[in-house]
């Protein structure tokens, strides 16, 4: 599995840190916690987004392009972080902004993510829920090229063969850590959406015949349609490693969906819960929408029992505390 031969440029803090977090373990009465801090990538306050960001932008950049367009949600971590690789190559950013919870607030409209957004120059287009968003971008695009420009379309999350690359990268580099450290992980467990992440982290600890199963807590789709979505893009990123047909199989694709509450980026009691727990215990921020409903998806099944006392669970922190700005009402400071 030769990732060298990808084009990729170097955007993010890494490696990571991979850190115990004792405190919340105790708390808990186990297993062992760690945590791995994707929050720390670097890139405008950081997040799991960066890591595809370095492929997909040596691509744009590889393919002449003088523009990127993006899309997401009001507050999408994806496309802060798109906007911040953008400013830093000298490419002109536009993002394509869905409004997936209905909130007006000036809160979540205008602060937190959509704040840093404008920062780093980027252009914004706001659409009503239910958008096809991928024909928006197509659209928009077209209309770029009629101006003369290049542009290059990102798909929401940065979630293709091309920037799943970026976790197969993070698999191979979290197993060198473990056995560095001497430290045997039992399951990676993180907060799922666009399926990227999942299916880079899959395609890479399969690959690398690791024997570490992966756990998405979902934070948007019901899980069957999860778990497929997943599973479609891991394979089709294993195949654009070369690596031989049914490398990934449905076995190694796992999503718990039954955290996601009343809707993507909708507030939880659990999600305000486990973000006030992780900040009182470990002085760790996560973020409303994804690391907050993943990590109260991971307290909760700890408390059922699913996980041996004895276990080593590494929660894989995606970033987005700037969030947090957008949710004041959630936490009783609006």
């Amino acid at each position: 599995m030769n990732l060298a031969r990808f084009p990729r440029i170097r955007l993010g803090h890494l490696p990571t840190p991979l850190e115990p977090m004792e405190n919340l373990s105790k708390h808990l009465g186990g297993p062992k916690l760690w945590i791995k801090r994707d929050d720390a990538t670097g890139l405008s306050t950081g997040g799991n987004k960066t890591r595809k960001l370095e492929y997909l932008m040596a691509d744009a950049l590889a393919q002449g392009a003088d523009t990127v367009i993006t899309q997401g949600a009001t507050q999408s971590n994806h496309a802060r972080q798109t906007a911040a690789a953008a400013a830093k190559l000298g490419l002109a950013c536009h993002i394509l902004l869905e409004d997936r919870t209905g909130y007006e607030d000036a809160a979540y409209a205008h602060s937190g993510n959509v704040l840093l957004d404008l920062l780093h120059g980027a252009t914004i287009s706001r659409l009503a829920g239910g958008t096809d968003m991928a024909a928006a971008m197509e659209s928009r695009a077209a209309e770029l090229r009629a101006e003369g420009r290049k542009p290059y379309v990102i798909p929401g999350g940065g979630s293709n063969p091309v920037g799943a690359l970026g976790y197969v990268n993070a698999a191979l580099e979290l197993v060198n850590q473990a056995a560095e450290m001497g430290l045997r992980i039992d399951h990676v467990v993180h907060a799922t959406g666009s399926a990227g992440t999942q299916a880079g982290l899959v395609a890479g600890l399969v690959a690398l015949n690791s024997g570490i199963p992966v756990l998405g807590i979902g934070v948007r789709a019901p899980r069957p349609a999860q778990e497929a979505n997943v599973l479609a893009l891991a394979q089709r990123t294993a195949a654009h490693l070369g690596l031989p047909d049914n490398t990934v199989r449905a076995e190694h694709v796992v999503a718990n969906c039954d955290y996601v509450g009343q809707g993507y980026g909708i507030p939880t009691e659990g999600m305000v819960a486990a973000i006030k727990l992780l900040a009182e215990k470990e002085g760790i921020l996560l973020d409303p929408v994804y690391s907050g409903k993943g990590m109260a998806g991971l307290i909760d099944l700890i408390r059922q029992g699913r996980f041996g006392k004895d276990e080593n669970v590494v929660f894989l922190h995606t970033g987005g505390a700037v969030g947090l700005f957008a949710y004041p009402d959630a936490f009783g400071v609006g």
